[in-house]
């Protein structure tokens, strides 16, 4: 009889397989990103419907296969069900799931990166911070976990971003999203973020282009 794994983690990409099961991507701490299948997890009433959707945060039992592993139960402790009535919030985490899901690796430790996505949709349900703001951060934040970032912005900015910008580098997980920036700064902040971006990261990310059509100008680019 084959031995149950139990890997906390996050539910970051969703597909459907053959006519009744689920192909989960879950990023976990232990395992770093992992293939499960949850079967029959398609069928009405099946205990997976709930377990096996993007957000979903928790503990999964898994039986570890050849290339994949089967989902045998799970102990979601955050489903993050506020993201669906709020569009814009939802669109933001899409992009945090698809930037997560491009960083992450099989079979490392992964604690950095899942607890940076954890709390960086959680900061998006706080209405006192700036969404456009906790993207950033994240992102920046993201680079920095991978090793792919400048220790000072890439450009001559004011002392105030370039506070924010050490900051972001120089904090743990749980503190970096305790302050608020102003437009100006916001502004020069995220265009530092996304020099790095560019020079490091090879990717057009699906999520953000939606994000981008839905806000129009008022995503910062």
């Amino acid at each position: 009889m084959r031995e149950t794994e139990k890997l906390t983690g996050m539910v970051i990409k969703v597909s459907p397989v053959g006519e009744m099961d689920k192909r989960l991507v879950i990023l976990t701490r232990e395992r770093g990103k992992i293939t499960a299948f949850a079967r029959g997890a398609r069928r009405p009433g099946n205990p997976f419907m709930a377990v096996s959707r993007p957000f979903a945060f928790g503990q999964f039992s898994l039986y570890a296969g050849r290339d994949s592993y089967t989902l045998q139960s799970a102990e979601i402790s955050n489903y993050f069900e506020e993201l669906a009535a709020d569009m814009e919030c939802t669109c933001f985490g899409s992009y945090f799931l698809e930037f997560a899901d491009y960083y992450s690796r099989e079979n490392i430790d992964e604690t950095g990166l899942l607890k940076l996505l954890y709390q960086s949709v959680r900061a998006l349900l706080k209405p006192a911070l700036n969404n456009q703001m906790v993207l950033r951060i994240f992102e920046l934040k993201a680079m920095v976990l991978n090793g792919e970032y400048t220790e000072k912005p890439p450009r001559q900015v004011s002392d105030s971003a370039n506070y924010a910008w050490e900051y972001v580098i120089g904090s743990p997980i749980e503190h970096l999203y305790t302050f608020t920036l102003t437009e100006p700064v916001l502004l020069e902040f995220s265009r530092c973020v996304e020099i790095n971006k560019k020079r490091y990261v090879d990717r057009e990310f699906h999520s953000l282009e939606i994000l981008q059509t839905m806000m129009g100008s008022k995503v910062l680019k």
